[in-house]
């Protein structure tokens, strides 16, 4: 009896097609690339043309190299020369590339230079595009902010606490040499007072250390550690303290930076591998999403999420002509600043301020009876009522300057006779009579945002920001693995970043 043998579809690799399928042939319908490429057939890429020369030999046609680069970040293809090396294996990036193969260099150059002009309004083209179909809203908006760590080294930092201790030091070790100076100089070639080292810079300590050289050469009896001192100084000070103002120019009103990448900050990462929160270089990246597509980003240096409204509203009025209706946010935008900023645009802000949700606490509230929020206000003799009954009268104003400027204006008001009070140490700590600072037009805007956020629409809101803006990110970081730069610098990360977003839009119109 014959054995049975399995049977095997024919394999020939030596077989040659009458009709070789084209790459078309070999796109599946629905697959994302076909959506890349509808898209981006549909931009204006005029702004695009313009970093080109007119002169000089051929380029590969960017409207081909953004469709390249785009599909790359849609699939989580990030570096130049896997993108490359795509061009000739990957039949989808062959499609969009119609079999031309670009090297790595000529890709990077297009992504970190031409694109460096065009990005934007092809994000903003994108944007209009998909809020036409409906999928998204300009008009409506969660905004939130997460940081992704910079392509620089984690230990070549620079902090500007540090630079102010190492002037300080300086500043001492130049008073200590010149009061030596002034002791041991003769009553006919006194030495003038030290000059003022409250602040130093380098024309101070440059004229310093040319009088004390001066004033001290050809001294008898010396001390030898003074001596020494003088040498260092007059090798290292000068050359250090230029350094010093170099980094603070740099720092601006920033704590610190990497030298690798002068525009990154180092901020604490929540997302660290080392799970203890560890200080790194990044950037602060601020969206705004609708239905978890990206409507507007902005990059900054900036760690807190509250100091970035302003520029990133203005963003929003630069790319599609006036700010959003309605914004929602989190705690962390909750100011007075941001407050006033959203009313003077006329949008509704659904905004937390920083206390919103302890105070939803029944048990907060009764832990904390004494709050200055919880005191009576007689609103005739301007004076709050203290819980024993007391009057608080006002006893002046004072105004506070933001670091971005923004001028706030407290009442302070005062107990009368604290001293002999029974609840004296459980109303407050201090050992004066109390004192409670109010900020009036913050007060209205809490109350204002209270009224949003517990009203039915803006319960609704908050539900919907929790899984529209923060899922965004999650997605972007978790699922497609995005959680450092390539590109260093503030301008190329934000193109980077703007291709990030172009194709989380391109992914979700796609699902």
């Amino acid at each position: 009896m014959a054995l049975k043998r399995p049977v095997f579809k024919p394999y020939n690799q030596q077989q040659v097609l009458a009709i070789p399928p084209t790459l078309e042939e070999l796109i599946p319908t629905a697959h994302p690339v076909r959506v890349v490429n509808e898209v981006i057939d549909k931009l204006n890429i005029e702004p695009l043309l313009e970093a080109y020369n007119i002169r000089g030999s051929s380029s590969y046609h960017p409207q081909m190299l953004l469709k390249v680069v785009v599909y790359g970040y849609v699939t989580n293809t990030y570096s130049s020369r896997k993108l490359a090396a795509a061009c000739k294996e990957s039949v989808y990036f062959m499609w969009l590339s119609s079999m031309s193969y670009p090297d790595h260099n000529t890709i990077n150059r297009f992504r970190g230079v031409r694109l460096k002009s065009a990005l934007r309004s092809v994000f903003e083209d994108v944007v209009k595009l998909l809020a036409e179909e409906g999928l998204l809203s300009i008009e409506e908006v969660n905004t939130d902010g997460t940081k992704i760590e910079a392509n620089a080294n984690k230990y070549t930092f620079v902090w500007k606490k540090a630079i102010a201790t190492n002037k300080e030091k300086m500043a001492r070790q130049l008073s200590e040499i010149w009061q030596y100076a002034q002791r041991l100089a003769a009553d006919e070639d006194k030495m003038p007072d030290p000059p003022d080292f409250t602040s130093i810079d380098s024309g101070k300590v440059k004229a310093t250390v040319e009088q004390l050289n001066e004033k001290l050469a050809g001294k008898e009896n010396i001390d030898k550690k003074i001596k020494d001192k003088l040498k260092y100084v007059t090798k290292h000070y000068p050359v250090n303290i230029a350094k010093y103002e170099q980094q603070e120019a740099i720092l601006k009103e920033r704590n610190s930076y990497s030298k690798t990448d002068p525009d990154a900050t180092f901020m604490r990462m929540k997302d660290d591998h080392m799970k203890n929160g560890q200080l790194k270089p990044g950037y602060n990246v601020q969206i705004s999403t609708s239905k978890q597509f990206i409507v507007n980003y902005t990059i900054h240096s900036n760690t807190t999420d509250t100091n970035t409204l302003s520029a990133h509203l203005a963003q929003h009025e630069a790319s599609f002509g006036k700010a959003p209706e309605v914004l929602v946010a989190d705690a962390g935008y909750g100011s007075e600043e941001n407050y006033t900023l959203l009313e003077q645009k006329g949008t509704v802000a659904f905004v937390k301020y920083g206390m919103f949700d302890k105070e939803q606490n029944e048990n907060y509230n009764s832990k904390h009876p004494f709050a200055p929020n919880k005191l009576f206000y007689y609103q005739e003799k301007d004076c709050y009522i203290c819980p024993m009954g007391q009057q608080m009268n006002y006893i002046g104003t004072s105004t506070r300057k933001t670091s971005n400027g923004f001028e706030q204006t407290v009442k302070k008001y005062q107990a009368g006779n604290c001293v002999n009070c029974p609840l004296n140490g459980a109303c407050h700590k201090s050992k004066v009579n109390r004192i409670i600072e109010v900020n009036e037009n913050l007060n209205r805007q809490k109350q204002k945002a209270h009224g949003l956020l517990n009203s039915e629409e803006g319960i609704e809101r908050r539900k919907k920001r929790c899984f529209d803006v923060e899922p965004t990110f999650g997605n972007i970081k978790q699922n497609h693995g995005f959680r450092r730069f390539m590109l260093r610098g503030i301008a190329k990360v934000e193109i980077e970043w703007g291709l990030i977003a172009i194709a989380q839009n391109l992914r979700k119109k796609a699902a």
